[in-house]
């Protein structure tokens, strides 16, 4: 195929899978084709686990240095232990620090061809970046299964149900899955190495700037309206609380109302981000 070929090249190569069909057709080619994109990127993630491996240090030395090194000194407003106040926020920051993970392949893809080689293909418009989330997202459960065994080796536990402790982390999953439509969307939009600049610029600051380390009460008034607006707040505030974890209680309106912000954000990220990843996919130069 020309890998330089346009966004009409797949009309010249013969009619995209369903497009004679109705719109069960088109749907069922869609996932068929994305199905064939997710299982490509897992392929390429297995075949090199120490990339994954590499991935689970950062938040793994984050553990250790807050819990062990810092934990004695920090103080939870209300009292209880400094881990288990701690562990909701580090699971949080793993969703978003591996944001750079899906800008990375999503700029790589871009720079070696391989997107120009996709487009030049008969196969549903949303095929290559549903394929990437999907990817993303099982690399993403996988990762938070294996921190989640770490903190309960560190010594943290929920103090919930069951069930209470699934919804913590499907909300953890949820802020993830808005977050890889972001990280898709800056690796389309932005070429070569600003791709992953503009992302590493992006994730220290609404990690940092955040409850997940720290209580938003501790901190200056403005500064701390700040943290609790952030979106990363409200799903730490949520599963600290689903968890039975210390400190997710708080006097705004936005930290009373945090499991529903925490549903609320994520939607609304990918309310936004998800149809400019399908159309920047499809109106791309060639």
């Amino acid at each position: 195929m020309n890998a330089t070929a346009t966004p009409s090249a797949p009309s010249a190569a013969g009619p995209a899978h369903g497009e004679a069909g109705g719109f069960a057709a088109r749907v069922r080619w869609a996932v068929a084709d994305g199905w064939t994109i997710t299982r490509r990127d897992v392929l390429h993630w297995l075949r090199r686990p120490g990339q994954l491996v590499a991935g689970l240090l950062f938040p793994v030395m984050m553990l250790l240095m807050f819990g062990f090194l810092f934990g004695g000194a920090m103080t939870v407003p209300g009292g209880g232990d400094y881990r288990e106040f701690l562990m909701p926020g580090m699971f949080a920051m793993t969703m978003v620090f591996g944001v750079g993970e899906t800008v990375t392949a999503v700029s790589n893809d871009m720079a070696r061809g391989v997107t120009d080689r996709f487009r030049s293909m008969p196969m549903a418009p949303s095929a290559v970046v549903v394929g990437r989330c999907a990817a993303d997202m099982l690399r993403s459960a996988i990762t938070l299964a294996i921190l989640l065994g770490c903190g309960l080796l560190a010594g943290w536990q929920w103090n919930g149900t069951g069930g209470e402790a699934a919804a913590a982390v499907g909300l953890l999953l949820l802020l993830r899955f808005s977050l890889v439509w972001l990280g898709i969307y800056v690796g389309l939009a932005v070429r070569g190495e600003g791709a992953v600049t503009a992302v590493h610029t992006l994730e220290f600051p609404l990690g940092f700037l955040s409850n997940a380390f720290a209580a938003t009460a501790t901190m200056p008034l403005w500064l701390g309206t700040v943290a609790d607006w952030n979106p990363l707040s409200s799903t730490v505030t949520a599963t600290r609380e689903l968890f039975g974890n210390p400190g997710w209680g708080g006097e705004t309106w936005i930290a009373q109302n945090a499991l529903f912000m925490a549903v609320v954000w994520p939607l609304a990220i990918v309310a936004v981000f998800f149809p400019l990843c399908v159309r920047r996919y499809r109106d791309m130069a060639g």
